[in-house]
């Protein structure tokens, strides 16, 4: 039970965080408007370690606040597939919770905004250029670096990991993915992350939204999904654990 506490409020943590810059950089009348790729990829690697600490601490050892990351630490062994179910759902719970704060803190800056694809970019991710194989392999790459550098750099190789370590090292791994592979698809690589929020758009009364694009939606579900079991084939054959 602490484990899916944990995992439920990390995974809004790093919601309001995340989809808390996107809203700073992108609503009308923000002070923080138009702040850039790189603001934008450097609070989500906060928001990743401030989550992963905030689940840590609620007792969720692993802190993963991703699907993805709890399936390919699945396939090794660390949960069952009911754990995985379970986790995954509570993830995607947070990630609604979230984002549902982040609507609240920017309450009268939604009507101030007429840019309806910008207001749901915060919630949720969508392709610079609209071609959904092309989508799907972007975010599999992303996703299989994300997974493949987690194995490499807490490997039993490398070594012990001084404790409090690991939600920093974490944060930078976010952080670089988000600047080398995120501008093709927003670098979603997680389905609680998209998912999640994508359902408090639809679901808020938010000023003047428009759709909430789920002909796109279940790239960033499954895409996660494939590269982090494409992470764990890798991972065994080079025998990487």
């Amino acid at each position: 039970m602490d484990n899916l506490l944990g995992e439920f409020f990390g995974t809004m943590v790093l919601m309001v965080f995340g989809c808390g810059v996107c809203a700073c950089n992108t609503l009308a009348k923000s002070k923080g408007q138009n702040g850039g790729w790189i603001c934008i990829t450097t609070a989500w690697g906060f928001a990743v370690m401030l989550g992963v600490f905030t689940a840590t601490t609620l007792g969720a050892p692993q802190g993963d606040l991703n699907p993805a990351v709890t399936l390919g630490k699945t396939l090794i062994g660390i949960y069952t597939i009911p754990q995985f179910l379970a986790t995954a759902a509570v993830q995607i719970l947070g990630g609604i919770c979230g984002a549902a704060v982040v609507w609240l803190a920017y309450l009268p800056h939604w009507a101030e905004t007429e840019d309806q694809a910008a207001k749901l970019g915060i919630f949720c991710t969508a392709p610079a250029i609209r071609n959904y194989p092309l989508n799907f392999l972007c975010e599999v790459i992303a996703t299989f670096f994300l997974m493949f550098a987690i194995w490499m750099i807490f490997s039993k190789q490398v070594g012990v990991i001084p404790v409090g370590m690991g939600p920093y090292i974490v944060g930078v791994l976010i952080w670089a993915l988000g600047l080398s592979l995120g501008g093709p698809t927003g670098y979603a690589m997680n389905p609680a992350r998209d998912l999640g929020p994508r359902i408090a758009h639809a679901i808020l009364p938010i000023a003047g939204k428009g759709g909430s694009d789920w002909s796109y939606a279940w790239i960033p579900v499954a895409a996660p999904l494939v590269g982090a079991c494409a992470a764990y084939v890798v991972s065994v054959v080079i025998h990487a654990f």
